[in-house]
């Protein structure tokens, strides 16, 4: 406990983690009394930044921990300690950002005190405030714990979005702090997230005669004037060497626009339009991808007869952007495919379109291994959702759509999975792409079925081999001594 005090940052970091992890196995078993007492002490010790700091650092990881009837008697003392810290009276920074962190992880454990107005109110005063601190850390940590509030509280939450979250949120995700950002986008994510669930709640309700047990305010339907512009403007600001496996403002974005257009139904369509029939062919290259991604994003949610038209106006544009000089809108542009492929499937028109759309897919395949995995993608899509309906007795249909095109596409995906690596998985998404095919053949490629089979055995026998040598050589270090 001593060591919470330290002058070394990272020794009271770790006496808090270690404070509770023992504290969630003592606590339940009322083995450690005077824990919460002693660490509500240490942080109103004004005398001590650090101490105060972790103090309030283990009582948060604590009431993530430990169950909350085991520290119900506390609550209400700990929940002032820690407000204490995040009000921004605080003068030292550090402990308000502390005390935020400690806030973001017992907001399930004050659910109690959640539920009443008054208290309520304050701790939602409290939380908006900090999301307007000088300290970055303080406003990112702010934002965090709306995000999850909203997660958590979502029922009661109208009060709070009209006279605040909505404009706090907005101007969040305008903030060049890409961190605080990426916290704000996130909340209107997971407003987005809670009312898709809502939605389904309802249609399940509807289904069986029911009333739902939740009201879903559509938040996002009030504020997509507001928060769409803003998120279509993040789209623009990618990096053309980023890291796929790093997230960042221009994914968030995109992220957060496909969960809306989930959410918001055929309301997204009128929003977006205008940005990506001005773009789609812009000569920046940032501009041309966020519009691809736009489109590609807002292919689940609304009515397909509503997109159908537009599937089938920007499908040539689309097909003609697969030979773009650019890597990334290429990569964009071969993911958006892959969406038409496995949700509007519909739109394409076989006769004028399959074919070119089908022969820029398997372009694709020699292309970067992002690319790769989404052509790959993309076809698989088409052998499911262009499977040939079984004929009677459940025999195989004679023949099918992709017929034509069967033998061509999988000599290309054979060629793909023979490749020495498997960035992006793209392997990986070719051998799923086989099995598509395979699973989804007509009796007429019944032959490149066979053609496929024979050539994943030999691959198989051929690695058994080298496994039953290596086993031998392990087994046996001096066998091949010997036969020398």
């Amino acid at each position: 406990m001593s060591t919470l005090g330290s002058p070394q940052p990272r020794a009271g970091t770790f006496a808090a983690q270690v404070i509770s992890a023992i504290a969630a196995i003592e606590v339940p078993a009322e083995q450690w009394p005077d824990l919460i007492t002693q660490l509500l002490a240490f942080a109103s010790d004004a005398s001590n930044v650090g101490l105060r700091m972790n103090a309030l650092t283990a009582i948060g990881q604590i009431c993530e921990v430990v169950p909350p009837s085991s520290l119900s008697s506390r609550s209400n003392e700990i929940l002032t300690a820690v407000v204490q810290g995040a009000r921004r009276e605080e003068p030292s920074p550090e402990v308000q950002g502390a005390a935020i962190a400690a806030l973001l992880n017992s907001l399930e454990f004050i659910r109690d005190n959640f539920e009443r107005e008054g208290e309520r109110n304050y701790l939602m005063q409290v939380v908006c405030e900090a999301t307007q601190s000088e300290n970055h850390p303080v406003q990112v940590g702010a934002f965090e714990c709306l995000v999850k509030i909203m997660s958590l509280y979502y029922d009661k939450m109208g009060f709070y979005m009209e006279r605040a979250l909505f404009g706090l949120t907005v101007v969040g995700m305008k903030n060049p702090d890409e961190k605080v950002a990426l916290q704000a986008v996130e909340f209107w994510s997971t407003v987005a997230e809670e009312e898709i669930e809502l939605k389904m709640e309802e249609a399940e309700a509807l289904e069986y005669g029911d009333l739902p047990e939740r009201e879903n305010k559509k938040f996002a339907t009030t504020a997509l004037g507001d928060i769409v512009p803003v998120l279509l403007q993040l789209l623009t600001q990618q990096e053309e060497d980023a890291d796929e496996d790093e997230w960042n403002i221009s994914m968030a974005a995109g992220t957060c626009l496909a969960l809306l257009a989930q959410a918001v139904d055929d309301a997204i369509v009128p929003v977006v339009l205008p940005f990506i029939e001005t773009n789609i062919k812009h000569d920046d290259w940032h501009l041309r991808e966020a519009a691809v991604m736009v489109f590609g994003s807002i292919l689940e949610g609304p009515d397909p007869n509503v997109l159908a038209g537009l599937v089938s106006q920007a499908l040539p544009v689309l097909i003609a952007m697969m030979g773009d000089t650019n890597a990334a809108v290429k990569d964009t542009t071969a993911w958006t495919l892959g969406r038409i492929c496995e949700l509007l499937v519909g739109s394409v028109n076989i006769d004028s379109q399959l074919q070119v759309l089908v022969t820029a897919l398997v372009i694709g395949l020699e292309d970067r291994p992002r690319i790769i995995a989404n052509s790959c993608w993309a076809l698989m899509s088409l052998a499911e959702q262009l499977a040939p309906e079984p004929g009677p007795d459940g025999q195989p249909a004679a023949t099918s759509t992709l017929s034509p095109y069967y033998q061509g596409v999988i000599d290309k995906l054979l060629v793909v999975t023979e490749k020495p690596t498997n960035e992006s998985n793209f392997r990986t998404a070719a051998y799923e792409a086989l099995n598509a095919y395979i699973a989804n053949a007509s009796a007429d490629n019944f032959n490149a079925v066979s053609q496929i089979t024979l050539t994943v055995l030999q691959r198989m026998e051929t690695l058994l081999n080298i496994q039953v040598c290596c086993y031998f050589l392990k087994v046996t270090p001096d066998a091949y001594t010997r036969v020398e």
